[in-house]
């Protein structure tokens, strides 16, 4: 093939890859905005759209520099020979704000929106560039296999999610002084399930984008490949979660099958290009981990209103692990290596970030502005204000 041809062909594949992904932002706040009460709808729309602006902006003027080597803000004068290096950019950045979407589900209903952008800011222009320059930069752990972001991206935002949610503690209300657990039904479940769709619908540009280029024959088979294995192991995801908690509560709960499908995604996210069967294990695997991962977390007492935790960090070192023992050639001593050093580096900065911002600014609103939510605290206008709000 014509070589400019080719130039252009992968390129809008990235451009396309990198708009699908970019979907999920509005699917990461649909689905937060569903999970949390009506009274706190508006400050997760805000936060899940100011991340998105904080983190593309550091992600920009020196992330992807740290991530994969320059100095500085991105420099637009190093060329590529198969794609345009604004699009691999624009494709890189559309990952960023991934990571701290999943934090921001963790600890809604009660951080405060700036000091959660000054979390997002050292996510984005240290902590996750500083784990992708070790492993997608071609850094000490570039042995780990994670073709699209199992552990760089869901596991990372996973193990920061599991530090703010320690330093910042539950929603009051949650758990009671004698061990009950107060479920906190979801306000709005056809948001919910919006939200998961189009994330699921963005997991393609997601996986599928992160082969690169669809310009030769074996390419476009290989990005075909990776599109249906990870619809797969959504589908295995959501098929087992289903049927467990048929099993276990005799009722389909549309939250957990919902995010039973997100579990499978996830998992798969790491080796996506297995054959055709692999998926299917994956996935159910990954299913099954978030209907017993999710009573698990709350018997711990370690308050996640959306199950990120549950999703993105367990099937994210799941989906790791994973890779190793369906895809020929992949470490499984490289992979676990990976898992642990990430894990203590993304933990442990995070832990200190928040920390250091709990310190100087704070983290939590105080008790009464949590009772009357945060949308009127932080933003001063309601998601729902023609109802009556039930506290």
């Amino acid at each position: 093939m014509n070589p400019e041809i080719t130039y252009i062909i992968n390129t809008l594949f990235l451009i396309f890859s990198a708009t699908l992904i970019i979907l999920m932002a509005p699917g990461f706040a649909m689905l937060e905005a569903g999970l949390v009460r009506s009274k706190n709808v508006v400050s997760v729309l805000t936060g899940n759209v100011m991340l998105y602006a904080v983190t593309s902006m550091v992600f920009l003027l020196w992330g992807y520099s740290l991530m994969f080597g320059g100095s500085g803000f991105f420099d637009g004068s190093i060329k590529q020979t198969n794609y345009s290096i604004y699009a691999i950019m624009f494709f890189q950045l559309a990952f960023v704000s991934k990571t701290v979407s999943i934090v921001s589900g963790a600890v809604s209903e009660r951080i405060r929106i700036w000091p959660f952008m000054a979390f997002a800011f050292i996510m984005a222009g240290f902590i996750y560039p500083i784990v992708g320059s070790w492993t997608w930069g071609g850094g000490f752990l570039k042995e780990l296999n994670d073709f699209a972001g199992s552990t760089v991206i869901h596991s990372v935002g996973g193990w920061a999610a599991l530090a703010a949610i320690l330093l910042l503690g539950a929603r009051k209300g949650k758990y009671s002084k004698d061990g009950r657990i107060r479920a906190v039904p979801a306000s709005n479940i056809p948001l919910v399930t919006l939200g998961a769709m189009l994330l699921w619908i963005g997991w393609f540009g997601f996986n599928g984008g992160s082969a690169l280029t669809i310009s030769s024959h074996d390419n476009a088979d290989l990005v075909g490949k990776v599109i249906l294995n990870t619809n797969t192991a959504g589908l295995a995801g959501a098929l087992t979660a289903a049927a467990l908690m048929q099993y276990q509560y005799k009722k389909l709960d549309i939250t957990m099958i919902l995010n039973g499908a997100l579990g499978g995604l996830v998992a798969i996210t790491a080796a996506p290009d297995v054959s055709l069967w692999a998926p299917l294990a994956v996935g159910a695997i990954g299913g099954g981990l978030v209907v017993f991962a999710v009573p698990i977390f709350d018997k711990l007492r370690i308050d996640d209103p959306v199950g990120a935790l549950s999703v993105h960090l367990v099937c994210g070192i799941w989906g790791t692990i994973a890779a190793a023992i369906f895809k020929d050639g992949v470490s499984m001593i490289a992979q676990l290596k990976a898992i642990a050093i990430i894990a203590l580096f993304s933990f442990t900065a995070s832990y200190i970030g928040f920390y250091i911002i709990k310190k100087i600014i704070g983290l939590r609103v105080d008790e009464e502005s949590e009772y009357e939510g945060l949308d009127l605290e932080e933003c001063g206008l309601e998601g729902y204000p023609e109802f009556v709000r039930n506290n």
